[in-house]
């Protein structure tokens, strides 16, 4: 992309909003990225420690999760595995665009967040709406979280407690509510209480392995099934085209990283935007390979009946798959408190933002706020998490929020972008970037309304 001179609403008095307060909070800072802190000198002057190789390594750690659960689900929603890999490699190319705009934006803008490159480039509104929007999508999230907890806890727990024949109700202790409320409080709760989790990236490095060794357990279940494993329906074509599009929230769930990948890029030894597209289309390859060889074995295997957490579909005494449960416990305890830091981190910067108090000024206070904030966030999530049992329904709303991630923000900073260029003459290739602009925040409002819609009145009203 050319960059042309001029600057893009680089005047934040206009905003008639106190937009230095907020802007010294560090909003959504990967606890695994390193950087240096943002200056008004040129960005070759404050470079990174990161290599290509290592952000490749980031890139993919913030796409891999608790996500690839979803994806056999989302195969037999799209119709199977011809339909399920073409909606992939189609979504696949406007992913790795938006990771790119957002790079060129933030060398545009100088901003180091996702946010701050919004307001930056877009203005206060679509800033705020963007902050909101992170809010809702990370607190939606750690609800999933606490739901996966609670399904891998069931399976585990079944195969530990053995129940006579006609025993009647099961134990206390194994009673579902319980289980994710003593987990919750004895590690999420403490985990996201202190104000930094940098310490966190080393057990985030260690959940990363525990997705690939989820995902080879899922293929070589496929490669040699259980012996006592009935035959499947597998469905060839999708019902409807409409059906089609049900498997996006999924695809948009998994494969979004690009609120975490501005703080990533910034931090790299070489931020240009050339490299960062390699680094970006190798990252989503490697992401593409495992999210499609969980999806087509795990739909394969068992089909139709597949359980929109594949995971629950298979028995409860199988050592590997309950080796892989005992990872994704891991993984969504280590994320939670990452993505509850995200969101207390926005709202802090919202706060501030209003009320016009420095970071300084608010010392006591914050640690105060900090606090209420926390246990608020923790307390309301688990009682949502305890009263809606199917993470499919939590993946159907926050899949169209992280589709305005991945399409609708990094689609308008492109159009704000090129129109704040300073030029005599307007060629093809200008046109071209905000026409793909247009469409980008098009296709992103498109998913966004068909599967809030979707999940309102098919999945939330069921």
């Amino acid at each position: 992309m050319a960059q042309g001179t001029g600057s893009i609403n680089s005047d934040y008095k206009d905003w008639e909003w106190s937009a230095d307060a907020g802007e010294r909070a560090r909003l959504l800072q990967s606890p695994s990225v390193e950087t240096v802190p943002k200056s008004g000198e040129s960005q070759g002057d404050s470079l990174g420690a990161t290599s290509a190789l290592g952000a490749v390594f980031i890139v993919v750690n913030a796409a891999l999760g608790a996500g690839l659960l979803n994806f056999p689900a989302a195969f037999n929603m799209a119709g199977g595995v011809a339909a399920g890999i073409t909606l992939q490699m189609c979504m696949l190319v406007f992913i790795i665009g938006g990771l790119v705009i957002l790079a060129y934006c933030s060398q545009a803008s100088n901003e180091r967040t996702y946010q701050e490159v919004v307001w930056a480039v877009c203005g206060k509104v679509p800033g705020v709406l963007c902050e909101v929007a992170i809010a809702v999508y990370t607190f939606g999230t750690c609800i999933a979280f606490l739901i996966i907890i609670g399904d891998q806890e069931d399976k585990i727990i079944a195969a530990l407690v053995t129940e006579p024949e006609g025993a009647g109700s099961s134990h206390w202790y194994t009673d579902r509510k319980f289980t994710i409320s003593i987990t919750a409080f004895l590690l999420i709760l403490p985990l996201s209480i202190p104000k930094e989790i940098g310490f966190q990236k080393y057990a985030s490095s260690l959940s990363v392995i525990g997705t690939w060794y989820v995902t080879a357990v899922i293929i070589i279940k496929y490669i040699w099934p259980d012996k006592e494993l009935a035959p499947v329906e597998i469905p060839t074509s999708p019902s409807t085209w409409m059906a089609v599009f049900n498997a996006m929230p999924t695809i948009c769930f998994g494969f979004q990283c690009h609120v975490s990948s501005v703080p990533v890029f910034n931090s790299m030894k070489q931020p240009e935007v050339k490299t960062w597209g390699a680094v970006v289309t190798a990252a989503m390859v490697i992401a593409l390979f495992v999210y499609t060889g969980t999806g087509v074995c795990g739909f394969l295997t068992f089909g139709t009946s597949v359980d929109q957490d594949v995971l629950l579909s298979y028995p409860s005494n199988d050592i590997p798959v309950a080796l892989a449960r005992a990872f994704i416990i891991l993984c969504v305890l280590t994320s939670y408190p990452i993505l509850h830091f995200c969101g207390r981190a926005v709202l802090e910067g919202l706060w501030l933002r209003y009320t016009g108090v420095t970071v300084e000024e608010d010392v006591v206070r914050e640690r105060r706020r900090r606090l209420l904030q926390t246990v608020s966030w923790f307390l309301l999530t688990l009682l949502l998490a305890l009263f809606i049992p199917d993470i499919g329904k939590v993946i159907s709303v926050i899949g169209g929020l992280a589709a305005c991630f991945i399409f609708v923000f990094p689609g308008l900073c492109l159009i704000q972008a090129k129109l704040s260029e300073i030029q005599e003459t307007r060629p093809v290739s200008w046109w071209a970037q905000v026409s793909y602009g247009v469409f980008m925040v098009t296709l992103g409002a498109f998913i966004f309304g068909q599967t809030t819609a979707n999940a309102i009145f098919v999945d939330l009203t069921a």
